[in-house]
């Protein structure tokens, strides 16, 4: 079981079945999945592409957390994620989505270094990455925010993406740990 966070504003727990139904409206706003490849227009693809993530396990202290509001503790925000890239690894990707309404609140940023904290001292783990479509100026701004690292551009699903990096060294340069 991945363990709850709480930061400044935010409570993160992981996400269950519970979320489905708010995950599934999230997505299905055209300007929320803009940037991402997914099954968004097929409504029985989609259902099962997020049950399956939803209950797939990845692994010790990996998986997504829903993030909710600590003043609204009932309101979905979206979630983040620290999965194996693409769901199968061996790199470890950090990832969010969020609802339209959270946007330019600061709560990806938050919620991002709270998860960064958790894979580097809790997980261990050696490296985070995320690929991030080079138009998706806001999530760019959070990559950079949270001290992750432009490496370069590449392709992640046949689109154009720009990729960053974190190492633990990285992590603990950042971060002053």
């Amino acid at each position: 079981m991945l363990p709850s966070f709480q930061t400044e504003r935010l409570f993160l727990r992981p996400r269950t079945l519970d979320d489905f139904n708010e995950c599934l409206a999230m997505d299905k706003d055209s300007e929320v999945t803009k940037y991402i490849p997914g099954p968004w227009s097929d409504p029985v693809q989609h259902e099962r592409f997020l049950s399956e993530r939803i209950q797939k396990s990845f692994g010790p202290g990996l998986g997504y957390w829903s993030i909710f509001p600590k003043e609204q503790s009932s309101q979905f925000v979206g979630w983040i994620l620290l999965i194996p890239y693409d769901g199968i690894g061996p790199e470890i990707e950090i990832g969010w989505r969020l609802n339209r309404f959270a946007w330019g609140k600061g709560y990806a940023t938050e919620a991002a270094r709270r998860v960064l904290e958790h894979a580097f001292k809790t997980v261990g783990v050696g490296r985070v990455v995320a690929d991030i479509h080079p138009e998706n100026q806001p999530s760019i701004r959070v990559a950079e925010k949270i001290g992750l690292t432009f490496v370069g551009d590449s392709m992640h699903d046949g689109f154009p993406c720009k990729s960053y990096v974190m190492t633990r060294n990285d992590y603990s340069d950042h971060y002053g740990v």
